[in-house]
């Protein structure tokens, strides 16, 4: 571990049955239960070192080379064109392209020796998300392994901590389902847990603002006849429950009570107004969509959301290729990094760390910013980078964790760990410590604890 201007550290699934949607209730709204979540569960016996945690899924993998782990001494097939700077902790430097990162380096930590298994998007995605390749679909579309998905890192969230009935549920992504290609990406979900706890997700267009399509009515059906629906429903859910009182029916009751709270209470949705929040502010994160969905994130903690996720993008490629923006630049890639992506990120992180900590929030939230992997360190003959697990990096700030600091390290071309290597599964550990989420609770809800916590960051 690197300690870079800093104090000396310690070392260490079901559905549920689609026409009963549809008698009156939220098949006529256009939403599926599984996509509504919510369930509430046990408590927890650990003591939460924060309240929530945001991840900025930096999707399609950025490369460890061009951000947070250069190499000017390397060959120049290797280091690429652009230069180290430094940053307000003496001893680190970090890409040119990131200069508010670089005056507030004293506020993050930096993991520079990520690795595992894939460097297939689909499972690496997974991995990442979930920290397990079990139930990952790669490329060609075969599943890996017998053993069922594990759920992601916001679904056990999902799992242990309760909200109150009618709140906005407690797993929120901003963007929409994964993609590699034309494939749907598996691992943001409940897995083995269930749908019920799979994200509720949510959107932000430039030009029209915040997008809730799990929360709308379709033109055809006003408020009124809406409350007669809900009416209609509660009748039969009585008679049902009274009859066939199940933890299922149980959930999905309070499904359809969130919707209809979200539907029928304008207020309810007040944590992502995010037009009530000064332009200052609004500006500080940047106009495009990662910027604004960054500024929702705080929002949403801010209201009491214990897991909310960021997505880059909905698809890994660059922003001229199928996709709409991701980190997976085969080619153009440094000509993408100086004119688009560099500075997106640069913009928008800093304004959340700057904005969480003004307002008293960074001590409470961890902020986790990674890709599922990295980028080949050798630059290839497109003048890009293509797909590299074997090494990478994450940074993380806020909730405990210590600004400064840089935890294991690569070799002299980036290409492999020379010290402290860690493991998608030992982020996640991480990230459910510092949430109170220890081995007790996670063999309460039948999962096995993977990974261990990186506890040199604290």
């Amino acid at each position: 571990m690197l300690n870079v201007g800093a104090s000396p550290t310690r070392t260490c699934q079901t559905r549920s049955p689609r026409a009963f949607l549809q008698v009156g209730t939220l098949g006529a709204l256009g939403w599926t239960w599984g996509d509504l979540l919510a369930a509430r569960a046990s408590g927890q016996s650990v003591q939460p070192k924060a309240r929530a945690v945001i991840v900025l899924w930096l999707w399609g993998g950025p490369s460890h080379l061009d951000t947070f782990d250069m190499k000017p001494q390397a060959p120049v097939e290797y280091r690429g064109p652009f230069e180290p700077i430094a940053t307000r902790v003496p001893g680190l430097a970090i890409c040119e392209l990131l200069p508010g990162l670089a005056r507030r380096a004293d506020k993050f930590a930096l993991l520079r020796a990520l690795r595992h298994e894939s460097n297939d998007h689909g499972i690496a995605g997974t991995i990442a998300l979930t920290g397990n390749i079990a139930g990952a679909v790669g490329l060609d579309g075969k599943a890996q392994g017998t053993q069922a998905m594990r759920p992601s890192t916001g679904a056990i969230v999902s799992r242990l901590k309760q909200r109150a009935p009618g709140a906005l549920p407690p797993y929120v992504i901003l963007g929409n389902q994964l993609h590699q290609g034309l494939k749907r990406v598996v691992g943001e979900g409940g897995g083995m847990l269930g749908t019920t706890f799979d994200p509720f997700r949510l959107d932000y267009e430039p030009g029209v603002g915040l997008k809730l399509p799990q929360v709308s009515l379709p033109e055809s059906l006003s408020a009124s006849r809406l409350s007669a629906r809900w009416d209609l429903l509660s009748t039969v859910d009585r008679v049902t429950t009274s009859t066939l009182r199940t933890p299922r029916l149980a959930a999905l009751s309070q499904h359809y009570e969130l919707a209809h709270t979200l539907l029928a209470s304008p207020k309810s949705l007040s944590a992502l107004a995010v037009e009530r929040e000064p332009q200052a502010v609004r500006d500080a994160y940047g106009p495009h969509r990662f910027g604004q969905c960054c500024l929702i994130a705080r929002r949403l903690v801010e209201a009491g959301i214990p897991f909310v996720q960021v997505n880059w993008s909905t698809h890994v490629e660059g922003p001229e290729d199928a996709g709409d923006g991701g980190w997976d630049m085969h080619d153009r890639y440094f000509e993408i990094m100086q004119d688009r992506h560099a500075w997106m990120f640069d913009r928008a992180l800093s304004a959340l760390l700057d904005d969480l900590d003004s307002r008293g929030l960074l001590a409470s939230t961890l902020v986790v910013a990674v890709g599922e992997f990295g980028r080949t360190p050798r630059i290839n003959n497109k003048a890009g980078r293509d797909h590299w697990n074997l090494c990478y990096s994450g940074l993380l700030a806020g909730g405990g964790v210590q600004g400064g600091r840089v935890i294991g390290a690569s070799d002299k071309r980036g290409e492999h760990p020379v010290d402290r290597p860690a493991t998608p599964a030992d982020l996640n550990a991480t990230i459910l410590a510092r949430l109170g989420i220890g081995t007790t609770e996670l063999t309460g809800v039948g999962l096995t604890p993977l990974g261990q916590p990186i506890e040199e960051l604290f």
